[in-house]
């Protein structure tokens, strides 16, 4: 029996079986819900799904994970329906996968695989590439115990060269060592360049938001109605891998950095998490954070758990208070909800009891991001949270200070501007809305030039 590279056969338009393991107990998700979103992860990666089912097990195999008569009834389907992968949605340890590509004679590549898959065609710039192959050499370490003549195929310029033996697997697993290390240092380097630009901006007074949410909860698209920018924005999970930040303009608010970041997914690979950690750090340093719901899905309360999972996991997860964790790591932004595709609601009831549901909350906004519903009572309540602890000034200027009047505008809301020039010298008074440090800030910048 043939054995199979990690990547090598995973290719668009591959005829393939999801297959689901149902362990039974307390579940956050239904079943049916879990398989069509292993489902959706294989038509992201341009997998051809001619069949998919849920397999109930009493146990776990050691061996297999699926008992004798489902992996005979599996290799059944495999035959009928000619697939040429299986896709197991479940973690499957390396023992487990070889002896089911052996017994199946096709591809077989569990959760964390295929999230890899994805994360690997998706990555567009070369910090993503270095966090997806960090990520993918850590799952592939584990799995060298396997037979040589799948390494013999491995692609990747890793220089798998000699023939089997144990000596050259652990050649091998040296060599991947060695590899991440490099990549983990060249990602330390994005940290500190990432960080000396967080610092700048904190340096100046633009507030950071920061988009999370489950995959496909239309975080991409929000950020487009939000910005007028055009990111990947599909119906297709994990369609955003890669940080991307632009400015917008808010009520009282002319300047505001906004961050989309990657989507969740629930049982995300712990080695995406920790490879992720550095796209993610934009969540940790953020002024305010948007989770972007899909509350049109019938999941969509199991979703929200999962993400919430995954920021806690970053140190992220504001605790309810909203501030930071026991130990005074995370982040004290404040946190709301965005519940998006408000349009995909049809039926009267189940809208009307939504509505309710996010008045009795209240820090919830009820969107559509595609028509552009609510987006402005968003705005007005993204500005409402910034600019809570704002205080209003009257500052008199200089008719003539061009330099503090744009300061003025660009750094408060200028609620009212009245020019006067029936004195020796034309002066402007401003009523102004600012962060008291901002103010002390324009009176260390500009104050010796204020009229006395």
């Amino acid at each position: 029996m043939a054995h199979f590279s990690e990547r090598e056969e995973v290719s668009r338009g591959a005829r393939a079986l999801v297959v689901h393991a149902d362990l039974g107990g307390r579940q956050r998700r239904d079943v049916s819900a879990r398989l069509e979103e292993a489902r959706g992860l294989a038509v992201a990666i341009g997998l051809d799904v001619v069949h998919a089912a849920v397999y109930r097990l009493r146990q776990s195999r050691p061996a297999t994970l699926f008992g004798s008569g489902q992996v005979e009834e599996i290799g059944g389907l495999i035959e009928e329906t000619k697939a040429e992968l299986v896709v197991v949605d479940n973690s499957l340890s390396p023992v487990q996968q070889s002896n089911l590509e052996k017994a199946w004679g096709a591809k077989v590549i569990d959760r964390t695989g295929l999230i890899l898959e994805i994360f690997g065609e998706r990555a567009a710039t070369a910090e993503g590439r270095l966090q997806v192959e960090l990520a993918h050499l850590d799952y592939q370490a584990g799995r060298l115990v396997r037979s040589w003549t799948h390494l013999e195929r491995q692609r990747g310029g890793f220089g798998f060269l000699g023939g089997p033996g144990e000596t050259q697997i652990e050649a091998d697993r040296r060599m991947i060592r060695d590899r991440m290390a490099r990549i983990r240092r060249e990602l330390d380097q994005v940290t500190r360049t990432r960080g000396l630009h967080r610092a700048r901006r904190q340096r100046a007074p633009w507030p950071v938001i920061a988009l999370v949410g489950y995959t496909n909860a239309g975080k991409s698209t929000l950020f487009n109605r939000l910005t007028g920018a055009d990111v990947l924005a599909q119906d297709m999970l994990f369609a955003t891998l890669d940080p991307t930040m632009r400015q917008i303009s808010l009520p009282g608010i002319d300047k505001a950095i906004l961050s989309d970041t990657v989507g969740f997914v629930s049982d995300l690979p712990h080695q995406l998490i920790a490879a992720f950690r550095a796209t993610l750090e934009e969540v940790l340093s953020a002024d305010l954070i948007l989770h972007v719901r899909d509350i049109a899905h019938p999941d969509s309360d199991a979703q929200k758990e999962d993400v919430l999972d995954v920021l806690s996991g970053l140190g992220a997860a504001p605790d309810e208070e909203g501030t930071t964790d026991a130990e005074g790591q995370g982040s004290a932004a404040p946190m709301i909800e965005v519940w998006n595709k408000a349009d995909l609601i049809e039926d009267p009831e189940h809208r009307a009891a939504i509505e309710a549901r996010a008045a009795q909350l209240g820090d919830v906004a009820l969107v559509s991001a595609l028509t552009g519903e609510g987006i402005d009572a968003l705005k007005r309540q993204l500005a409402d949270i910034l600019g809570k602890g704002h205080r209003r000034y009257e500052i008199v200027l200089d008719g003539g200070d061009g330099a503090a009047l744009a300061w003025l505008h660009g750094h408060g809301d200028v609620l009212s501007e009245e020019h006067d020039a029936s004195g020796d010298t034309a002066t402007v008074t401003l009523s102004v809305r600012m962060d008291p440090a901002d103010h002390e800030r324009f009176l260390r910048q500009f104050g010796a030039g204020l009229p006395g």
